[in-house]
């Protein structure tokens, strides 16, 4: 049963125009100003505090501006590579690390974000590769692959499926394990759910549209680097997805999961009633976000015990 909490946080979240004396939701269209966007969500991050024992330390990987996210007693040797989301057209270190720290916190993992460059002005696959560049960056500065864990929410949580299909078809060593909260998984954005939950979810009405075309560009989206879900999982390592069953992305989650267990993948695709889209992330607001969220930060860490 929903908890009575997430139900009105929840409400308050998708009817968040009235808080603004407006009579209608957004709609995100062929006017929508990306530059304004991004001032609204770092306006609205940059209130937020790091959690006690947490801190972060920032410095440069390859003129990518990149960023610790500490605790006060790491597991040593392992980290959690932390890919934002943002819809492809929006994140940063300044406005994810606060989403990070709460990670950080419940794995006890030294944890990296980073800076990928943004759509429209880096359409794909330039946030792609700035995820292979700072994975290798790990490899390079002492971490074995088995001592990564990869992850990321939304747009970070179809970069981090991307990002290992991208390393295997690179003959990469790939991470021990990932995890990816509310991916877009085909970015054509056909699936039924897109139709069916645009009302329950919490994204702007067609920004799934107008975002992900400026990622896309002038590609085809059915290439398994831009869309995962037509990508190849043979020898993936273990995968955990979660998905609330109010979400546009929805049938992406459920089709992409089905899809790397017919090819042999441990996959765990946890599935929340009427949560919506990227709902770990507003852990500890109510129950079921705080507990999805434990449910992926415990993963991570069992998985160096295997």
């Amino acid at each position: 049963m929903q908890s009575i909490r997430s139900k009105l946080v929840l409400w308050l979240i998708r009817n968040r125009h009235l808080l603004k004396f407006k009579l209608k939701k957004e709609v995100v269209d062929e006017n929508f100003s990306v530059e304004r966007f991004r001032q609204d969500v770092y306006k609205t991050t940059s209130k937020m505090k790091m959690p006690k024992g947490i801190h972060s330390e920032s410095f440069i990987i390859n003129q990518i501006q990149a960023e610790w996210i500490i605790p006060e007693h790491p597991l040593q040797g392992k980290v959690l590579l932390h890919i934002h989301g943002g819809g492809f057209i929006s994140g940063s270190c300044n406005t994810h690390r606060t989403i990070v720290a709460k990670f950080t916190l419940g794995t006890q993992l030294k944890s990296l974000l980073f800076d990928y460059r943004l759509a429209p002005e880096h359409p794909f696959p330039a946030a792609l590769d700035d995820c292979i560049e700072v994975y290798q960056w790990l490899l390079e500065n002492g971490y074995k692959s088995s001592d990564i864990v990869i992850g990321g929410e939304s747009a970070g949580g179809t970069l981090t499926l991307v990002l290992l299909l991208a390393l295997k078809e690179k003959h990469i060593d790939l991470p021990r394990a990932a995890f990816s909260i509310s991916p877009v998984t085909d970015l054509r954005c056909l699936a039924d759910s897109f139709v069916y939950n645009a009302k329950n979810d919490i994204a702007p009405y067609g920004s799934w549209d107008i975002w992900t075309k400026y990622y896309i560009a002038n590609n085809d989206p059915k290439l398994p680097l831009l869309s995962p879900l037509f990508g190849n999982y043979e020898d993936i390592t273990p995968i955990h997805i979660t998905v609330g069953t109010h979400e546009i992305h929805l049938d992406d989650c459920i089709n992409v999961a089905q899809k790397a267990k017919e090819q042999g993948v441990d996959v765990i695709l946890s599935k929340w009633p009427k949560m919506v889209h990227a709902f770990p992330l507003f852990s500890p607001l109510f129950p079921e976000a705080k507990k999805a969220l434990t449910d992926i930060c415990q993963f991570a860490v069992m998985q160096f015990d295997s």
